[in-house]
């Protein structure tokens, strides 16, 4: 543990309810859902557009989609995921299935019919899902740098390129030393992570800064990596094979999936292709240049093709 983790000046309030770049105001509150408190930052009023951080980031990750989307015309609310910034930390519960009725959870809890859910990363992984397991209250589908967890699944089996290139998915399965890395020397390995898996666009240092602070908050690398050490470690337990059947359910609803041609963490070949299991209209999109973090290394760009979609009637396949 390190001086900043153990600080009790370090509370998930204090850093992770941050205003926006150019000091723009969100509101910042809790919700209850599935058994949890979820802290969510939201602006805007219309139609719901939920967004889902990745690892290891927090809700601050959509700083540039929130306003945005709120001009837009939509009510854009980021989530923090259970374990993580503001959202409670629970002992249980990081099985992708529960995870995704956290998120369903929250459009219920926010008196909404329903939401356009956008993922990146392991929120990506969460979207597929909450697509397939609660399709009435998911309006469309938007997945950024992950694959449809089936087409996960057997790139990292059968796929070495991939399996290396997600090695630190493989080290989270070591009892207690991936969370001692991840917040030793202020959660430097973090900081590390984010500009080696960004392309040329590095991120700035105070986000960097940012996402290393709120790793530091007691309890939060371990929440963070349990996801992972569920995926990982069901692959041949009832649990996951009854997941991973379960997904071939097919998505019903609009989809847009967006990578980065440069991600050095997910293979273009890994996330391609799963539009197979999308029974509605799909558009993938390439962002040449950009890496594991398209929405912030061009987020001019990432937001247009995300709100010109969202705005589409008739999205084409």
């Amino acid at each position: 543990m390190t001086a900043s983790e153990s600080s009790p000046a370090l509370s998930p309030a204090s850093v992770v309810r941050l205003d926006l770049p150019g000091g723009q105001e969100v509101t910042h509150r809790d919700v209850a859902a599935n058994g949890a408190r979820f802290h969510i930052a939201e602006m805007g009023d219309g139609p719901l557009v939920l967004l889902l951080h990745g690892f290891p980031q927090f809700w601050w990750t959509w700083r540039y989609q929130l306003p945005a989307l709120a001009e837009a015309g939509f009510r854009a609310v980021a989530m923090d995921l259970r374990g993580v910034g503001g959202s409670d930390r629970t002992p249980r519960g990081y099985d992708p299935a529960n995870l995704a009725l956290d998120i369903t959870g929250v459009v219920r809890s926010l008196g909404e019919p329903d939401a356009a859910i956008v993922g990146h990363d392991l929120g990506g992984y969460l979207a597929w899902t909450a697509a397939v397991m609660r399709p009435k209250l998911v309006r469309r589908l938007v997945v950024s740098s992950m694959p449809h967890p089936r087409r996960w699944r057997s790139a990292m089996l059968a796929d070495m390129k991939q399996s290396r290139r997600s090695s630190h998915i493989w080290s989270f399965q070591r009892p207690w030393l991936p969370e001692r890395a991840l917040v030793a020397d202020d959660a430097a390995l973090v900081g590390r992570m984010i500009r080696d898996w960004s392309g040329p666009r590095l991120p700035e240092d105070d986000a960097v800064e940012a996402y290393r602070r709120a790793m530091t908050i007691p309890s939060t690398a371990h929440c963070s990596i349990e996801p992972y050490r569920w995926m990982v470690r069901s692959m041949a337990r009832p649990d996951g094979i009854q997941f991973n059947r379960r997904m071939k359910w097919p998505v019903r609803v609009p989809t847009l999936h967006l990578h980065g041609s440069l991600d050095p963490v997910m293979r273009t070949r890994s996330a391609a292709g799963s539009g197979e299991y999308v029974e509605a209209p799909y558009r993938w999109r390439l962002f040449d240049g950009l890496g594991h973090f398209p929405h912030e290394e061009d987020p001019v760009g990432f937001t247009a093709e995300l709100i010109n979609w969202l705005q589409d009637p008739e999205p084409d396949r």
